[in-house]
């Protein structure tokens, strides 16, 4: 429990570990076991820790009143009640907004970052598609907000090639369709909570090794974001996934895996046939650096 909200983590230990555990922040729509298809790949390496912070998954409702900052530091709470001091961090979409701020606030905590399908601000798209969604699911329209939610986190089928596209929007729109009562619910407050407290703060970023990855096709947190968010971190490398959109963790999931997995261990992230050029965007404007 953190903040009086009782919260639950996962964790598969691997006893004989090739780098430190890795903590996966997925987006808001997904919950401690959405990473199990990843584990054949990623759980031969190290410990994976998965977690439904305050809000979100089976964890108790959050009212919007709490920020990003409350977010991160549960984190913090959660490693530290597991035992585990340092982390190789991966965030994913939302995750990567509250792995950010857990970052800045605990920077002793982390020794390598990955972010995916991710952005140095909350994009225009989300903003403007916030309040129709919002009202859309509180006048109980399941089939209209997953629609909506599909068409916001795919890419348009002619923007190019997508892996699995047609089967994950089918899967994408089930799974909203299916929320319950309270998965709705803290559905509409963590869009309250986004766009009440924002995204980001120009606090101290880590420096340590950095990946910043998006689908060459996101239109939600374009490549140009992602790269411009790559510029703020210290030294990050930036790269996009061919054949993928926002989704491209649930598109190409051997191939995120694989490509999460040779950065936290150290190995080279060039020339993979699924990856385009690997880039050192400059910085521009950065966040403050430690």
């Amino acid at each position: 429990m953190f903040g009086g909200f009782r919260y639950t983590c996962r964790i598969v230990r691997q006893g004989a570990p090739q780098t430190e555990p890795l903590l996966l922040l997925g987006g808001s729509s997904q919950d401690r076991y959405s990473w199990q298809s990843h584990e054949k790949w990623l759980a031969p390496l190290c410990t994976l820790i998965t977690v439904d912070l305050p809000g979100y998954g089976s964890s108790d409702f959050l009212p919007a009143s709490y920020d990003i900052d409350f977010l991160g530091d549960a984190v913090q709470h959660m490693l530290t009640e597991v035992g585990v001091p340092s982390v190789n961090l991966f965030g994913g979409c939302f995750g990567e907004v509250v792995g950010l701020r857990f970052a800045q606030r605990n920077p002793e905590s982390v020794r390598r970052i990955v972010f995916g399908a991710a952005a140095n601000r909350l994009p225009e798209l989300y903003s403007e598609a916030v309040p129709r969604l919002t009202q859309t699911l509180e006048r109980g329209d399941i089939e209209g907000a997953a629609e909506g939610l599909v068409r916001l986190f795919m890419s348009n089928p002619e923007a190019g090639k997508v892996r699995r596209h047609a089967a994950v929007a089918r899967l994408l729109q089930r799974q909203f369709v299916n929320q319950t009562q309270d998965e709705i619910r803290k559905a509409v407050e963590h869009n309250i909570r986004l766009v009440t407290h924002g995204c980001y703060k120009p606090l101290p970023v880590p420096r340590v090794p950095t990946l910043v990855f998006t689908g060459e096709y996101d239109t939600l947190c374009t490549p140009d974001m992602g790269r411009e968010f790559a510029a703020t971190m210290p030294g990050a490398l930036f790269t996009t996934v061919k054949e993928a959109d926002h989704l491209v963790t649930v598109e190409r999931r051997e191939e995120s895996a694989d490509l999460i997995a040779r950065f936290c261990t150290d190995r080279s992230v060039e020339g993979l046939p699924y990856c385009t050029d690997v880039e050192a965007p400059r910085p521009e404007h950065s966040l403050a650096q430690m």
